[in-house]
């Protein structure tokens, strides 16, 4: 994961997110009770802050920014896991998606319910 300078390679934080936002937006609408639904990433924003060097431990946390009619913006946070230092935050915005017909729609009540239970910006 570690490139030839010595520390993480950018597309391993990109891949971090992702997975930090597999779990998020789980929690948000089960795929499983939804086969039909899904989200699409329409935005986001990555700032590199500190350096990760190679054996740096580090932990994502999500928080929701804001949830539109059709669109949900969160921010993930990696921090040092020993230390807690700030090493990159990305800024997503997702719509909900409608996987059959390959458009978005309004988020649905208990996806809403569900978001509402998880920590804020």
């Amino acid at each position: 994961m570690c490139d030839a300078m010595g520390h993480l390679n950018v597309r391993h934080y990109v891949a971090m997110f992702d997975d930090a936002s597999f779990q998020l937006l789980g929690r948000i609408a089960d795929p499983r009770l939804t086969p039909t639904l899904g989200w699409a990433d329409v935005r986001m924003e990555i700032d590199y802050v500190h350096e990760t060097a190679v054996g740096t431990l580090v932990t994502v946390r999500s928080v929701i920014e804001k949830l539109g009619k059709s669109s949900l913006t969160y921010l993930h946070e990696m921090r040092g896991t020993l230390d807690g230092v700030l090493h990159a935050r990305m800024r997503t915005v997702t719509v909900r998606f409608d996987l059959q017909a390959r458009s978005k729609i309004e988020i649905e009540g208990e996806a809403r319910q569900a978001s509402a239970k998880l920590p804020r910006g």
